[in-house]
């Protein structure tokens, strides 16, 4: 399926009949699935908007009420702190208000002003509100630049 992302030099491997792309955040090779095809594509995606490498995070875990989870991506600002919190899907799954909820639910652990949702065909960009405590829709990726 053709992504709604610009295309970047990936690199593949096959061993033992799986195909991995390599990971340029984590260093490694990894199985590729839909998901990860869309997750190496957001990442090349942030470093041509100038999101710096070394304050991509890919899979942390973190604790969502009892339950341990694994966020896609994290961007961070200079300072350390949580800046843009992005979580993939595969191009065949809807943008809904589960995958909404779930990506909310998840800034819940980290806080970042900005949120991110994509299947790698539509992307929907949340912007935390601290007065209203809701999310609100946003044109485009936040320029990282702002990120203080």
């Amino acid at each position: 399926m053709k992504l709604n992302l610009p295309p970047f030099d990936h690199k593949l491997q096959k061993r033992e009949g799986k195909i991995y792309i390599l990971d340029i955040i984590r260093k490694k090779y990894v199985l590729l699935f839909p998901e990860e095809w869309v997750r190496q594509h957001f990442i090349h995606f942030l470093l041509n908007e100038d999101y710096p490498k070394s304050l991509i995070q890919i899979e942390k875990g973190h604790q969502y009420n009892t339950l341990k989870r694994r966020t896609d991506l994290v961007a961070y600002s200079r300072n350390g702190k949580p800046f843009l919190l992005v979580e993939c899907k595969a191009p065949h799954i809807k943008m809904n208000d589960a995958v909404l909820k779930q990506t909310m639910a998840y800034n819940q652990s980290y806080n970042a002003p900005f949120a991110c949702v994509t299947n790698g065909v539509d992307h929907i960009f949340l912007s935390y509100n601290t007065t209203t405590k809701n999310y609100d829709r946003i044109n485009q990726l936040p320029v990282f630049a702002k990120a203080l």
